[in-house]
Formats: C-alpha cells, structure tokens, sequence
C-alpha cells in the first residue's frame, strides 16, 4: 500500500504528475497493468494510460474506485482533491493537447472570427493560411502540417461522426483565401458539408455588430466521460479552461450567438450569394495547356467563332476563334456548367 506521508502537507496543491504517479505505483504495487485495471474500472486502457501521464483530468468518481480496487483507503481521491483542476493552463505543447482532445470529442462548438474553421477547410485553402505562417517557403512543411490538418476532419466526415456546430463570423465568407478560385472552392465546400447530418454551420452577420465575439475565436469540447473544455489561441499559446463558472458563461454566450446568427438555410443562401460574387471573370490565369474545341456554331464567314478549353482543372476558359491572340474569359468549372445548363433549357432564348 502507498503511505499516505506521499501526499502534499494539508493545504499545499497537488500536481496531476504527483496523482498520475501515486496511482502507477499503487497498481503497479497492486501486481496489476494498466489493461487489467481498465478492465476493472471498465473504461478504455488509454484512458488510465494518459491519467497515468498526467494528460488527462480524471473523473473524482473514477478515482475513488481506484481507491477501491487498489486498496488505497482514501489516498487517491484526497490527493485528487488538492489538485487545481479548474485553472487555467498555458500549455507549450499546445496544438498537441487541442488535437487529442478533439479526437476524442463527442461534440465540438466553436466560433471563428476570421478564418474558416480547420475542420472545414480545402486543402488550397488550408495551404494557403499554412503558407503565411512560420513555415512559409518550406514546402515539405508546409505539406506536412496541411496533411495534418485535413487528417483531423476524417472523423467529423464520417458517417456517424460526431457534432460538429460551426459559427463563422461573416467576415470569414467574405475574405479571399487564396485567390478567387480557392475561396470559390472553400465555400462549395461549406455547402457541401453543411448537409451532412452531425454537422451545424451557421453564419453571424456584420448586421449583429457588438453582439458577435470580437476578433475572439473559441471552441467547446464535450468529452466522452463527460468532461468539457474551454480552449482559445492566442498569436503563439493555446489556453485550456475546465473551471465551471467559466465553461456556463461561455456556454450561454454561445447559445446566444446562435439564436442570433443566420439559420443554417439562410447561411447557405448567403454562402451562395459570395459565391455568386465569385462567378465574375478570373483576373488570371494560365491557358498554355489549354486545348481549345471550336463551337459547332462556328462558321467559314466569320461569325459565331467561339471555343472553349474543357481539359484545365479549375476553370473554362472561352475566346473567339477568330482573335486566338486576344483575351479572352475565364470561368469557374460550375459557372461554366450551370450557363451551359440554363442556355440549353432556354433561360436565353434561342441559342
């Protein structure tokens, strides 16, 4: 048995590492792997694993049955009292800690200020954010950490993922990531993921003014034991909150922004009407690839000389045949195909 002259004199805190070693000598004491004790406590062998590393809050509930199962009396619950779980925490690996308990999340809430959240971002998008950072000019990093954060939607992007409920601040529709295009491309994403059935997207208008949160970004995490969590990031440090007092206010701040923000169908319609926005002529682009297809309109006299290039990824490119040297218009791929569309049902008269 552990003897109780470990735990801190009365009145001194305890750190988690103290409680994470006190209870990896009682079982390791107690003749017991951490798998045998998860399987007495019932619960996964990585939850008692990360309690043992000190990266993880542990239920008071869970504790004291390790009291019971490793006959400690009361040793770990009281030393599981002296512990300032409720702090605030600036953790140096800070993005590490976010992402863990993100994977593990059982609902996510977050509000986003200025960019699109990074659980709904394009790849393009996402590079051109990384792009601008620390890692600017190294690409292999700069692949490295946009892999990483599409590798974190995978779970959100399931079929049975969990909920995802994404405020933006209507600022981040409106700024151009990227180029015209990428931000064209970001936003069809936003629609598109919009739909799923464990995924909540919300817009807060300019209209709401001082009621929206700002220049503060957030997120609320709802962890499987029923743990919640705080986190804000500041330029270079993320903070984690658990306190309470803390988690309700910013909780009914939260619900409050959404019942003042757009419906999720009426921010798909205002979605759309940037993308519309979008649909202007690109400013740039490269045709050298182009292969070009003459309209069967087209005429020895002349007239009706159009081409399109349908082989680049991105956009549609149209000139008249006649000028090949000239400038000619570049569209995205949908606007492209949604004129097509409308011209062949006659939206323009007789073609």
């Amino acid at each position: 048995m552990v003897r109780r002259a470990a735990i801190a004199p009365k009145g001194e805190q305890c750190s988690p590492q103290f409680l994470a070693w006190l209870l990896t000598t009682a079982r390791e004491r107690a003749g017991l792997t951490i798998t045998d004790l998860a399987a007495k406590l019932h619960c996964d062998r990585s939850l008692v694993s990360r309690i043992e590393s000190g990266d993880r809050v542990p239920q008071a509930r869970l504790i004291q049955h390790c009291d019971e199962l490793l006959g400690t009396g009361d040793l770990l619950a009281a030393a599981w009292a002296k512990v300032d779980w409720h702090r605030e925490v600036e953790h140096p690996d800070w993005f590490r800690r976010y992402v863990e308990m993100e994977a593990e999340a059982t609902v996510v809430r977050e509000y986003q200020s200025s960019w699109v959240s990074g659980l709904l971002q394009t790849p393009a998008y996402a590079r051109a954010i990384l792009s601008q950072g620390d890692a600017a000019g190294d690409e292999a990093l700069i692949a490295e950490r946009v892999a990483a954060r599409l590798s974190r939607q995978n779970r959100f992007l399931a079929p049975d993922g969990p909920l995802l409920v994404v405020v933006l601040d209507e600022s981040a529709i409106e700024r151009r990531v990227g180029g015209r295009q990428v931000m064209y491309e970001q936003l069809q994403h936003l629609l598109r993921v919009g739909a799923r059935p464990n995924v909540v997207l919300q817009v807060a208008p300019y209209e709401l003014g001082e009621r929206t949160p700002a220049g503060v970004s957030f997120t609320l995490i709802d962890l499987p034991e029923g743990a919640q969590w705080l986190y804000t990031e500041g330029l270079a440090k993320g903070h984690f909150i658990s306190e309470p007092h803390q988690l309700l206010r910013r909780s009914k701040a939260y619900e409050r922004l959404r019942a003042d923000a757009l419906s999720a169908s009426d921010s798909a319609r205002l979605i759309r009407s940037v993308m519309e926005e979008l649909l202007n002529v690109s400013p740039k682009a490269d045709l050298s690839a182009a292969h070009w297809f003459k309209s069967a309109h087209s005429d020895q006299e002349g007239g009706n000389c159009i081409e399109v290039a349908y082989n680049l990824d991105a956009v549609v490119p149209v000139r008249d045949s006649k000028s090949p040297d000239a400038p000619g218009l570049v569209f995205p791929r949908d606007a492209w195909a949604a004129f097509v569309r409308a011209a062949a049902a006659g939206a323009f008269g007789e073609v």
